[in-house]
């Protein structure tokens, strides 16, 4: 019996070093989920694994089919996932696109649709929560609206509790004829909530009430951009003074003061995305400032690339620093990895992503040489395991 005894305590510290030991190997693994703007019956969400310490990226797996899921963002607490589906008109449902809730399993790597509702609009393309994280905000690209939509506790859709729609039209009379809401987000004190307009060449400031999820215009309502310019994203700083934002048409990145009282802008300057030699045709996508805030990262679609900018802190000035090759066709969005060692870069048109290392110190990115091959990627998010 002493033998037995003795052997099965044996196998159970083995069993248990052999736990920690695998634990310990995933210890730096994060997950990744990516979306695709495609709709087609085998697209719709996939996921890796990434491993933060050597900047391995696992091959994507097909984990959940939904209708054009370009953008999404996934609750803080890991257990939530919401996304747009970008399309004008919902599929035997109701006119203009939708946004659908998830609830998310990672370790059985399963999404499970809660909730489907309309998303105030024709071609939503951006989706945020609210501070309180009580709402979702969505901007509606071919709609030109913004709406917000409260959650419920168990992580579906409540009511539309405010819709705000643009109107006008500007320069570009192919891409500019009408209003174009390409994304909103709440400013850090959660009082406020941007939206960059394509179509106006604005940048529109509202006043928010997280308890009612209401939008009403602030004084002043927006801030005009040159036109033709073609806001697209914008990033705030991390010390919450500044806001960047990206403008797709012209290549170039405006930078603007935050006066987070007043909820105004104040525009410092306008920079280039581009070398300054480049001829061809290009528009600009994504942008996003480092953690740490010295550097801020934006990608080039036609030049395909993705430009480096070091920031003054004190002025919120850019320096450009460097333009490296995305290693694919047209370069749509990216994300810096928990660690802010890495990024993750999705090529839509040449069905990859691919990774590059970050020099926290000197903001320079260095490709790792490593794509995986995804069809039409498009958004990509962080889950950091537990």
């Amino acid at each position: 019996m002493k033998i037995k005894l003795v052997k099965k305590v044996i196998c159970m510290v083995v069993l248990a070093f052999s736990l920690q030991l695998i634990s310990a190997q995933h210890a730096n693994e994060v997950m990744v989920f990516f979306g695709t703007r495609v709709d087609k019956p085998d697209r719709g969400f996939s996921i890796a694994y990434f491993d933060t310490i050597t900047g391995k990226l696992t091959n994507p797996k097909f984990v959940e089919a939904s209708p054009a899921p370009s953008y999404f963002v996934i609750h803080p607490k890991g257990k939530r996932f919401y996304s747009v589906n970008a399309l004008d008109s919902f599929p035997k449902k109701w006119s203009g696109g939708g946004i659908s809730a998830y609830k998310l399993n990672p370790s059985r790597e399963k999404l499970k649709l809660i909730d489907r509702v309309p998303s105030g609009g024709a071609g939503p393309c951006f989706i945020n929560f609210d501070k309180g994280l009580s709402h979702v905000l969505v901007a509606n690209y071919n709609g030109g609206t913004i709406a917000v939509v409260k959650l419920n506790p168990d992580g579906s859709f409540g009511p539309q509790t405010s819709l705000v729609k643009h109107t006008g039209k500007s320069l570009n009379l192919t891409r500019q004829d009408k209003a174009h809401a390409h994304s909103v987000k709440v400013d850090p004190s959660g009082r406020f909530v941007l939206s960059c307009d394509l179509g106006l060449d604005k940048v529109f400031i509202y006043r928010y009430d997280g308890k009612s999820g209401t939008l009403l215009p602030n004084n002043p309502e927006f801030v005009a951009l040159k036109p033709g310019s073609g806001p697209r994203h914008f990033s705030f700083h991390p010390n919450g003074k500044f806001v960047y934002v990206i403008n797709e048409l012209s290549a170039t990145i405006t930078v603007f003061s935050w006066l987070s009282d007043k909820g105004q802008l104040k525009e410092i300057e306008t920079v280039q995305t581009l070398p300054a030699d480049f001829k061809g045709a290009n528009t600009a996508a994504e942008i996003e400032v480092h953690p740490n805030g010295k550097f801020l990262y934006c990608t080039n679609r036609g030049h395909n690339s993705i430009s480096t900018f070091s920031v003054d802190s004190v002025t919120g000035k850019l320096r450009q620093l460097q333009q490296i090759s995305s290693q694919g066709d047209f370069p749509r969005n990216f994300a810096i990895d928990p660690s802010g060692r890495w990024i993750i870069l999705s090529n839509h048109n040449s069905d990859n992503v691919a990774v590059y290392r970050v020099d926290t110190t000197a903001g320079l990115l260095t490709s790792t040489g490593q794509t995986v091959s995804i069809p039409n990627p498009y958004g990509i998010q962080f889950l950091k395991l537990k």
